[in-house]
């Protein structure tokens, strides 16, 4: 390891880092991510990992980062440019595998962790939780084997502030393992910013398939999944339903409410994939396709939509998505519908949804 010199006491200086890199003393008081503004409205952040070499996998925003190393030491480090009002998944991709950032305690999952910008805005009732953290799981839990889908799947419940409309989350998993979704939903009732409701946690087995503008899902929600709820034993109105989805999922709300109104009217959809076709997905490009793709067609033949409330949001940095979401909106409005519309501090990732999912569901109950 070569010796310590000045340059190296000051290598980090500019983000609030004193000391030689590589050093027992350095890594001691690391706590990384760090940003500091870049001049021009953005920011540079900056990102350690100790170890061998490795690089950093952002979720949607950027491609990999490759990771450099600080002379011959143990340290490898990269300054990424950041744009305003960011907030983005990552992890360390490795020669062995996938890690969490070490020096960050904001967990997403075992293997991701989040940051943020200094200006994003903040995220109040989600629990700061680390890579090696274990979210709480909801008591009840129905064995859903259903007929249309096919399959077995398990289907968490949770009454929150004493249970009431049901707000079923699609890609559940996700809302149980990866982001606490239980705790936030607490959190925000006990608060007074949304009235009590029933979570039911719904996890898809082939997103593809059962996302895409078809009846399947819909039909076993309604005459398999929701009876079943109502038998459970805990407190929950199935009739007062709110849809969250996100993605593809935010696709299936808003198929949802156009092909089965008197089941869903109600939906909170982050980033919907507005550019879905039947054939998008064999295309080289599939948002390459006509802008807002199949709903944008079936709403411009839809007779009306005075019955629904729906949240749209999505990433403000989702270059590519913006033009399908944004004639989505305007075509969902001019059909007569109830709308709002957002705009998130992140690309296409979770980790921005989170409080548009919380604001919007409570809106959509209004």
């Amino acid at each position: 390891m070569r010796p310590v010199t000045a340059d190296m006491e000051s290598a980090f200086a500019g983000f609030g880092l004193p000391g030689a890199p590589g050093t027992d003393d350095f890594w001691a008081a690391v706590r990384a991510p760090v940003s500091v503004p870049d001049g021009g409205g953005g920011w540079v952040t900056l990102f350690l990992w100790r170890g061998s070499a490795a690089s950093i996998d952002f979720e949607s925003w950027s491609g990999p980062v490759p990771l450099r190393r600080w002379g011959d030491t143990d340290c490898w480090y990269a300054e990424v440019r950041m744009p305003p009002r960011l907030r983005v998944t990552y992890r360390f991709l490795t020669g062995d595998g996938a890690y969490a950032d070490p020096f960050n305690p904001v967990g997403a999952g075992g293997d991701r962790s989040v940051t943020a910008t200094p200006d994003a805005p903040a995220q109040p009732h989600w629990p700061v939780v680390g890579a090696d953290g274990v979210l709480p799981l909801p008591r009840t839990r129905i064995r859903w084997a259903g007929e249309r889908l096919g399959g077995r799947r398990t289907v968490r419940l949770h009454p929150v502030g004493g249970g009431g409309p049901v707000v079923l989350l699609l890609d559940g998993d996700d809302w149980l393992y990866l982001h606490p979704a239980m705790t936030a939903f607490d959190s925000a009732v006990a608060s007074g910013e949304m009235p009590p409701v029933t979570l039911v946690f719904l996890p898809a087995k082939d997103r593809a398939a059962e996302f895409a503008c078809e009846p399947g899902l819909w039909e076993a929600v309604r005459d398999e999944l929701l009876p079943l709820v109502a038998e459970s034993g805990v407190p929950a109105d199935p009739d007062r339903l709110v849809v969250a989805g996100q993605s593809l999922g935010g696709l299936s709300a808003m198929y949802a409410a156009l092909e089965f109104p008197d089941l869903v009217s109600r939906v909170a959809c982050q980033s919907g994939s507005f550019w879905w076709t039947p054939e998008a997905m064999d295309l080289p490009d599939p948002l390459g396709g006509p802008v807002g793709g199949s709903i944008a067609a079936r709403l411009r033949e839809h007779p009306g939509l005075s019955g629904l409330r729906i949240a749209f949001d999505v990433g403000e940095h989702e270059t590519a998505m913006l033009p399908h979401c944004e004639l989505t909106e305007s075509l969902t409005e001019r059909a007569g519908a109830t709308v709002r519309v957002s705009r998130s501090a992140a690309g296409h990732d979770r980790a921005g949804w989170r409080h548009a999912l919380l604001r919007d569901v409570a809106w959509a109950l209004g």
